[in-house]
């Protein structure tokens, strides 16, 4: 099940990616300007450290929502189907997000807000000219609201462990690399096969179907437990029967010995003027 959701999480970072170049492109603009008076080695070095710093903090909101999912969520669904069947909603709800339905714009507009908060320490990275810097600006960047980034976040909720939380967002946000490092000539094939193949819808339809079969399975499985549980109750209960046959009326010659029995003993207590 893990292995399984990290590739979800991948797929659902590559295929949404060109929705996170909408929201990122004005960043990674800025990015590259601040970076303009460096070599190309080290241009290359740090774009991989301010991804990484990105990907860090991906990791750590991960880590965040599966500890909430293992401290309050686990308590309200030990030892039954709740898990699989919360994890298939999820599934079924993030497939919906990548298919365009506007589920999270309210919260993207809220992680706005924050991220507005966060400008005097944004302006303080700049320019990008060494690797702290750099990094610290990954660190801020996995701040910046995306709905993407929240969907993903809920599948790291129900992710079973913090660490598997922490994993998952990790891979998300690796799928989303090839996109945000991209040269503008690739940027522009990778959209344009994206969105002629319908890639992104493709893969929330396989999302929405995979959270769909995840829900039924145990819901069949709980099932097929009840009927057999139910078969089972009606043989014991009939190989009690003849227990309790024999219990509640026993044969009729065991009747005839005690009545014997007892006339036997009647007439030895009989006085013994009777037998004058």
């Amino acid at each position: 099940m893990t292995i399984a959701l990290v590739v979800a999480a991948v797929l659902m970072g590559f295929f949404g990616s060109p929705h996170c170049l909408g929201m990122c492109g004005g960043l990674v603009s800025a990015f590259g300007l601040s970076m303009q008076d460096a070599s190309p080695a080290k241009r290359r070095a740090l774009v991989a450290t301010y991804h990484l710093g990105r990907l860090l903090s991906y990791a750590t909101l991960g880590l965040i929502a599966g500890l909430v999912g293992t401290t309050v969520l686990a308590p309200l669904i030990a030892d039954n189907n709740l898990p699989r069947i919360l994890l298939g909603l999820v599934l079924v709800f993030v497939g919906m997000v990548m298919l365009g339905a506007p589920f999270l714009t309210k919260l993207e507009r809220l992680g706005m807000k924050f991220w507005q908060l966060l400008a005097p320490i944004r302006k303080k990275v700049f320019p990008l000219n060494t690797f702290p810097r750099a990094l610290s600006a990954g660190l801020l960047w996995g701040f910046l609201p995306c709905g993407l980034v929240y969907g993903a976040l809920l599948i790291a909720v129900v992710g079973h462990s913090p660490v598997t939380g922490a994993a998952l967002m990790f891979a998300f946000g690796l799928g989303t690399v090839p996109m945000l490092v991209a040269t503008h000539e690739t940027v522009g094939w990778l959209r344009g096969h994206i969105g002629r193949l319908r890639l992104r819808q493709m893969n929330g339809a396989i999302m929405m179907l995979s959270g769909a079969a995840v829900i039924a399975v145990p819901i069949a499985m709980s099932s097929l437990h009840g009927d057999h549980g139910s078969h089972g109750g009606h043989s014991g209960h009939a190989q009690h029967m003849p227990a309790m046959t024999s219990d509640a009326h026993p044969p009729a010659h065991m009747d005839m010995s005690h009545e014997i029995q007892d006339a036997h003993n009647n007439h030895q207590d009989m006085p013994m003027e009777h037998y004058h």
